[in-house]
């Protein structure tokens, strides 16, 4: 039996009755399939006792009274037949009531019971409204009558399954104001610790940024219409919220996601999924099936606005979308390579429009894997009271609260800041539910929302649109009119580009081509022993081909004219070039790649942290560059600090953003020579 800590012995004070010791839920409910919230209320009632022995039995309690009145669906014939043989019996089920106009009568339905027209008096739903909104989980007792035994209410139709008594097994009432009351008992670090053991993990380890993404993994049951995605490797518990925190979600495994199932269908008249949960959540998302191409358009619209037509109908709902899969590839992979698409296990029909409209993206490989290491053995929330918490704060706004303090940089517009916008509104809620916070954790808020943000445009400017280039998120603390810039940490302005000399005959180049890709590509050219000749590695793309030799029908021409021809004549040229950014865009890069031939042959390096830009003719006449905005942007953001440019661009300068302007020493030049002074130090 653990002992009770200072955070175990203050939650109790706080919040008594609606707590429960997490490490006694581990137990049992690996080999019961029956949610975490109905398993809490039973060990909140075999189980309140610190007396190992009195909870060893209350354990064994539990686990009988699940045998005894819990049934799966599949054993719904059973259930119905112990009823009829013994005359009653107890259920843990899932029980809604509806009204029936045509019969005016009200009748009560149990989802694993499998039955839909029980009996059942008007006390019952007149005392516990949420029968009438949806259903909750009760112990049920059950009675099975003939016609003419009801003394409670008038027989109308010929069931003969009538309850007798039921108690919710969910929250029937919450109050909102006494959770913020107990609330501020809490620091915020406190407060933090509470909800990541109420979710069954140990936070005594975690360094605070693991806590904080933990714990947006709630956000989508707070915000409405919020589109969350989390993907990284396997075993982190990346669904296990979605599934167990709360029976206002819902999660469906990978399989077929159709209009009529998902928004309307035009059939029955009846709205979807989104009508129904706080939130509809895609497991291995990687599996789901779009079954027809409507369910991609509309999922566009509702995703934006929360709104979709269907026919006729405009529908509007609130429900926040959560996506989680898996990403295949090691976290040392993830990290170090700048190139990654992090989106890679999305189904093909996800495009660039429906990626644009996440809000959030939880780095799943920075979470551990669930191990006993993780698992807390305290004290934690009772998931339905923290469920009823997270509905209440859901109905409250605090959408504009970042403006009070901080005004966005000019990359956050349209949907970032929106997005931004509303995982702080989110993060205050699940944080600071009685509306006191200061400034510096609104900051602290703010920069993990343009992190997670960002992560998804850098995404799609990796997949290749030009209309996505604006990656450079900031924000401007009014006080002090300072802008502080928001990276990834996998990506962007982190080393992608290396600020630090580079071995001889290394040169950065980009390019974005005709169809607005964009690429950044390391060129390495070595020499070796042979007779002058260039070796090309086999597979490299046709625009870097017939610009490497472009270049080198040009190095053959002015050779002598600059001292090289001895050391060529004795050597091989061995040319790579290696996409870093893996925007995989057609290239056209002949300066870079005589830049590298010459710093290479000289043995002298390319000033560190430079580009090089522009393409050449075999007479070595400069080819400007089609646009300069999107892969000026992308070399800033992956730590670029000097490019060289076509003087033929300088016309597209006074387009350039400011940031890029400030950040890049950009340099032009006129012809070859000129290019290869400023480049190599020669």
């Amino acid at each position: 039996m653990p002992e009770l800590d200072a955070l175990d012995q203050l939650l109790n004070r706080a919040y008594g009755g609606k707590v429960v010791r997490k490490d006694l839920l581990h137990q049992i409910k690996g080999g019961e399939n029956v949610p975490s919230y109905v398993l809490e209320y039973l060990l909140g009632r075999y189980c309140a006792s610190d007396d190992p022995e009195e909870v060893r039995l209350g354990i064994e309690a539990v686990k009988t009274t699940l045998r005894s009145n819990y049934f799966r669906h599949d054993e719904a014939n059973k259930a119905q037949s112990l009823v009829e043989q013994y005359g009653n019996h107890r259920f843990i089920d899932r029980i809604e009531v509806r009204f029936v106009p045509s019969e005016a009568k009200y009748w009560a339905s149990m989802d694993n019971f499998n039955y839909s027209r029980i009996h059942i008096g008007d006390r019952f739903y007149r005392r516990y409204d949420r029968l009438l909104e949806g259903g909750i989980w009760a112990t049920i007792d059950l009675e099975y009558r003939v016609d003419g035994d009801d003394d409670d209410q008038p027989i109308r139709g010929a069931s003969p399954f009538h309850i007798a008594d039921l108690r919710p097994i969910q929250l029937a009432r919450f109050d909102f104001d006494e959770f913020c009351d107990g609330r501020r008992e809490f620091t915020t670090d406190q407060w933090i610790d509470v909800l990541i053991r109420s979710a069954g993990l140990e936070p005594a380890t975690m360094e605070r940024r693991l806590k904080l993404l933990l714990l947006a993994r709630f956000l989508p049951f707070v915000e409405k219409n919020f589109n969350f995605i989390e993907l990284g490797p396997r075993g982190t518990g990346k669904s296990y919220v979605f599934s167990e925190m709360s029976p206002y979600g819902i999660l469906i495994s990978g399989g077929k996601a159709s209009s009529a199932n998902l928004f309307y269908n035009n059939a029955r008249r009846q709205v979807g999924l989104v009508g129904h949960w706080d939130v509809v959540a895609f497991d291995e998302v990687a599996g789901m099936r779009v079954t027809d191409p409507d369910t991609i358009q509309i999922m566009k619209d509702y995703m934006a606005n929360g709104r979709f037509s269907r026919g006729v109908t405009q529908v509007l709902a609130d429900a926040s979308f959560a996506f989680v899969g898996n990403l295949h590839q090691s976290v040392e992979t993830l990290v170090q390579n700048a190139g990654m698409d992090l989106f890679q296990p999305l189904p093909k029909e996800f495009d660039l429009a429906v990626i644009d409209r996440l809000h959030f993206y939880l780095p799943g490989w920075e979470v551990p894997k669930n191990s006993k290491d993780i698992l807390t053995t305290h004290y934690g929330f009772v998931t339905d009271y923290l469920a009823e918490a997270f509905r209440a704060l859901r109905r409250q706004n605090r959408y504009d609260v970042v403006d009070r303090y901080f005004r966005f940089g000019s990359h956050v517009e349209g949907r970032d800041a929106t997005a931004v916008r509303k995982t702080v509104s989110g993060l205050l809620k699940i944080l600071h539910p009685d509306g006191t916070f200061g400034k510096e954790e609104v900051q602290e808020y703010l920069e993990l929302a343009l992190e997670t943000r960002r992560r998804v445009k850098e995404q799609l400017k990796k997949r290749g649109s030009f209309e996505f280039y604006k990656t450079s998120f900031s924000y401007i603390d009014l006080a002090g009119e300072v802008e502080r810039t928001v990276g990834v940490p996998e990506q962007g302005g982190t080393g992608a580009i290396s600020q630090d000399p580079l071995p001889p005959g290394t040169v950065y180049t980009g390019a974005v081509d005709d169809q607005g890709r964009l690429a950044l590509y390391r060129l390495e050219v070595t020499l070796t022993p042979g007779t002058g000749r260039l070796r090309t590695p086999a597979g490299l793309e046709t625009g870097l081909k017939e610009s490497l030799n472009r270049a080198w029908t040009y190095l053959q021409s002015v050779k002598e004219r600059m001292g090289l021809a001895p050391a060529l004549a004795q050597k091989d040229l061995v040319a790579e070039a290696i996409d870093i950014s893996g925007g995989r865009a057609e290239c056209t890069c002949g300066v870079a790649f005589l830049a590298a031939m010459l710093s290479a042959t000289s043995q002298r390096r390319v000033q560190a942290g430079t580009v090089v830009l522009g393409d050449l003719t075999i007479q070595g006449n400069v080819k400007a560059l089609p646009s300069i905005t999107e892969i000026l942007q992308l070399a800033l953001d992956n730590g670029a600090f000097r490019v060289l440019l076509p003087t033929a661009n300088r016309t597209q300068f006074s387009s350039l953003p400011e940031d890029v302007i400030e950040k890049l020493d950009i340099i032009f030049y006129s012809d070859v020579d000129r290019a290869m002074a400023k480049v190599v130090e020669l």
